[in-house]
């Protein structure tokens, strides 16, 4: 009875690694999309408040995005190559608030990205603000981790 166990235990496991080297195989396959030209050719952004209040959120992330030196910040989308929209969205009982920046085309106003950081609850306003940073913080990351990408992709 152990023998038997053990046989199909084995086998399992032995289909398991095949299907997912075969769904590696696939993956590598795919060819990788073409990643928006307007995100690596701004030199020029805007930074859109879209609804996370004058507070703190946004003079931080116009703070990090301004101390990173990738951009210059303009005061007009119409001066911009690139606008960012930084916004929170309050989340649902089921789920956390998120902050969430999408990168518009200020043409078109069509967005060639987004990324989106979960807030961990709280309980005090101290650790909330802290929560908030952290997100802040991630969103910036996000960013610098696809411009770093698309830089050493168009070389």
């Amino acid at each position: 009875m152990l023998k038997a166990r053990l046989a199909i235990a084995t086998l399992g496991l032995a289909m398991t690694l095949s299907n997912s080297v075969a769904l590696l195989a696939q993956t590598a396959d795919v060819p990788a999309a073409p990643l928006p030209s307007q995100i690596t050719a701004a030199k020029k952004v805007f930074i859109s408040n879209a609804g996370v209040g004058i507070g703190n959120t946004y003079n931080e992330f116009y703070a990090a995005i301004k101390s990173w030196g990738r951009y210059e910040l303009v005061a007009a989308p119409v001066d911009a190559d690139l606008a960012l929209e930084i916004s929170l969205s309050s989340g649902s009982d089921a789920s956390l608030p998120h902050l969430k920046l999408v990168l518009l085309d200020t043409k078109t106003r069509i967005a060639l990205w987004a990324f989106s950081e979960p807030m961990q609850p709280y309980a005090r306003q101290k650790t909330g603000e802290k929560n908030k940073q952290d997100a802040m913080n991630k969103l910036v990351d996000d960013l610098k981790s696809l411009t770093t990408q698309l830089t050493t992709a168009a070389k």
